[in-house]
């Protein structure tokens, strides 16, 4: 299992930039926003892109099923554009209310302009 979810997050974000220019960052939310591992549940993150697409996410998911293979770990990854996440009020309020950002790095950051 992953030590934290912070090396997680870095691993994706390596991930994501090897082959996706406009990867923005993204936000952790939920049980997980605490930075321990909490075993059985999933670490729920939202991904901001320039773009999403059917085919980014045909990319996406072999990405997570590695990283959750190598890390023991479960990641609930919902990828948007600024403008769909918003649109998708429940998840952007929850994530607007307790998410942390973590830039294109994977560094905990600000998050950009809402």
């Amino acid at each position: 299992m992953a030590n934290s979810v912070d090396e997680v997050i870095v691993k994706l974000s390596i991930a994501f930039n090897r082959i996706f220019n406009d990867f923005k960052g993204m936000y952790l939310f939920g049980i997980h926003t605490d930075g321990k591992m909490h075993e059985g549940e999933d670490i729920e993150l939202a991904a901001i892109f320039d773009i999403e697409d059917k085919s980014k996410r045909e990319q996406i998911w072999p990405i997570i099923g590695k990283i959750e293979t190598d890390m023991d770990v479960c990641i609930d990854l919902y990828p948007y554009t600024p403008e769909s996440f918003k649109q998708d009020e429940e998840i952007y309020s929850e994530v607007m209310a307790e998410g942390i950002f973590y830039n294109n790095k994977g560094e905990r950051a600000i998050p950009p302009a809402k």
